[in-house]
């Protein structure tokens, strides 16, 4: 699949989530050290928005159970989250945050 518009890079802040929706499909956008990543915006352990949740370090705390995702792997790095979420390629052309489903 084609990279596909998510969000501009000026509306992405350091260690905060964003949440976009591209063709339905609920994304989670994190800006860690200068880097643009993506995940699937839904925890692995039950129904809950990650971007939603608290951004430390490159992992994002699922807002639910505390639970934590690696945001640049996906893995999953402690109770009660056992399954890693899906991550998505990034690429940022002119200010634009493009996402690979």
């Amino acid at each position: 699949m084609a990279f596909q518009f998510a969000a501009n890079l000026d509306d992405l802040s350091p260690d905060e989530p964003y949440a976009a929706t591209i063709n339905s499909e609920q994304i989670a956008l994190y800006l860690v050290d200068g880097q643009v990543y993506a995940t699937h915006n839904v925890c692995t352990h039950q129904f809950a928005l990650l971007s939603d949740g608290y951004l430390e370090d490159g992992c994002i705390e699922c807002p639910l159970h505390q639970g934590k995702f690696d945001v640049r792997t996906g893995a999953a790095m402690c109770a009660p989250v056992t399954t890693a979420v899906k991550t998505y390629q990034v690429q940022v052309e002119d200010g634009a945050v493009m996402v690979d489903l």
